[in-house]
């Protein structure tokens, strides 16, 4: 039931090649998530104190050209659209508050699927090959990658309900797994102002995780707590600005592998999606304990 890959990159001598150590990594584990792919890409490409917005097109052939001029003027500075496939990564000096109040204005069809200083997300309907192909997410540079393959257990197969869920700067997670207490959750945080896009209880652990992370808690503790309140069973798989995090449920069912080098450390549901990463020969190879939590870089 769904399949989740990851890679932090250590040497920078291998960051042109980010997308195409991911690829492959998503294609293997497509049998264990046939429904969507997403993958969110980590890279360091904008100025200081600029923001990406990562957005998904209402339609094919989306007039992109207009939608920046409309948010131009909605901000009254200047935007930068960087199209992709049939989406579109948004960069600005704006203050990220304002320009996601302008997004939400411009065109409400627009979905956000991500933000921050170096996320971007592309996420889609269909086998990981196809979506990767879709977004040329083989041609993308970058330092870290997370990302998942779905199988449709706890909500709609559509683009919104597919993974990463990226709640916050720089914050995404991808999940395999079930929560069964998720609707409780929801309603606790509903009651505190969090904001859903969705009805998937994966969406529940990123907006948990993320409103732990605003309110002082750092990743560990935020992450901690996911195992404190959270009822199922699951592996998580999570991302910031400059690290990845592992954790499994008490019970360990759900898969995952860990393979470390001085090159990279990378993570996947099976094996077979870290055979073919360079070096891997040589990896330190391991199996995540239940209930520990990894963090890379340490």
């Amino acid at each position: 039931m769904c399949g989740i890959a990851g890679i932090h990159l250590k040497n920078s001598d291998l960051e042109a090649r980010l997308g195409e150590l991911v690829v492959p990594m998503l294609d293997v584990l497509a049998s264990r998530g046939p429904d969507s792919t997403g993958v969110a890409i980590y890279c360091r490409d904008v100025l200081a104190g600029e923001a990406k917005f990562s957005l998904c097109a209402p339609e094919e052939d989306y007039n992109w050209g207009g939608y920046g001029a409309r948010l131009e003027e909605e901000l009254s500075s200047e935007v930068a659209v960087r199209r992709r496939g049939r989406d579109a990564v948004v960069v600005s000096q704006a203050d990220p508050e304002l320009v996601l109040a302008a997004i939400a204005r411009v065109d409400p069809r627009v979905r956000l699927f991500g933000h921050g200083s170096a996320i971007e997300v592309y996420k889609d309907v269909g086998p990981a090959i196809e979506v990767c192909a879709r977004y040329d997410i083989s041609a993308m540079g970058g330092y870290q990658a997370i990302g998942h393959t779905r199988m449709a257990t706890e909500s709609a197969v559509t683009i919104e309900h597919s993974h990463p869920f990226a709640a916050g700067s720089d914050l995404a997670l991808v999940h395999n797994g079930s929560f069964s207490n998720h609707a409780s959750i929801r309603r606790d945080l509903v009651d505190l102002g969090v904001v859903f896009d969705t009805d998937n209880d994966s969406e529940v652990a990123a907006r948990f995780i993320d409103y732990e992370m605003t309110h002082g808690s750092d990743l560990a503790d935020a992450m901690h707590g996911v195992l404190k309140g959270f009822d199922g069973f699951f592996t998580l798989l999570v991302a910031t600005a400059d690290s990845i995090a592992v954790v499994r449920d008490s019970f360990a069912c759900k898969p995952m592998v860990v393979a470390e080098t001085d090159d990279y450390v990378a993570v996947a549901s099976e094996y077979i999606a870290l055979a073919g990463l360079p070096g891997i020969e040589k990896a330190d190879v391991f199996e995540p304990m239940p209930e520990e939590l990894y963090t890379w870089p340490a």
